[in-house]
């Protein structure tokens, strides 16, 4: 019974649900997009269970780290009181004004705009390793990016750069694009074909 509970239950409705749901997109009638808009809906309710777990899980985790003192509890003493401060100021009210709105627009966005503007010097320096022209491939690379960056600037506006860079941005980089695109699908098909045929059960756990 356990085993039935724990793997066979799972595996029969990601199979009943995975070809159901495949199949309503080939069936314009009515029963298939009620069916289609139930499914959506506890699709929804199902992902924001996963928020709570998600925020059980970070609980649990530097609770445990803090209690048992394995490397640098400090962060994680102040991640668990900077959750817990704003889930409590978050019950009292979000508007503008709040404690949590003040919080939010005072303390995360600077943090999350520094955070981001330090992305910008691990950038430059990937850049700079993936950018060296030992190889044909590596100087086309180096050249096109070259050209995009002067296109945006007014300098290369006034060499008419930009229009270079508005073909390689609409023609190369749009057909490369396309390409990885429709490899990203194929290979979502696959794995969820593996998924839905109980190949693939990673995603059980154990």
């Amino acid at each position: 019974m356990k085993r039935f509970l724990s793997r066979t239950l799972p595996l029969l409705m990601v199979l009943i649900f995975g070809v159901l749901g495949a199949i309503q997109y080939f069936v314009p009638h009515k029963v298939s997009q009620v069916y289609y808009r139930t499914i959506l809906t506890w699709s929804i309710g199902v992902s924001s269970m996963a928020v709570i777990m998600a925020a059980i899980s970070f609980l649990r985790y530097h609770y445990k780290k803090i209690m048992s003192s394995e490397g640098d509890t400090l962060y994680s003493s102040i991640a668990l009181v900077a959750f817990l401060a704003m889930l409590g100021f978050g019950a009292f009210g979000t508007d503008k004004g709040s404690l949590f709105y003040q919080f939010y627009q005072n303390i995360f966005v600077p943090i999350n705009s520094t955070m981001f503007s330090l992305l910008a010097f691990y950038m430059a320096s990937a850049s700079y390793r993936a950018f060296r022209a030992k190889t044909f491939e590596a100087a086309l690379l180096l050249t096109a990016a070259i050209i995009v960056i002067l296109g945006t600037t007014p300098v290369g506006s006034s060499i008419f750069l930009d229009k270079v860079t508005m073909w390689i941005m609409s023609i190369p980089n749009l057909a490369q694009k396309r390409g990885i695109l429709i490899g990203v699908g194929l290979g979502a098909t696959a794995t969820s074909l593996k998924i839905i045929l109980g190949i693939e059960k990673n995603w059980l756990g154990g």
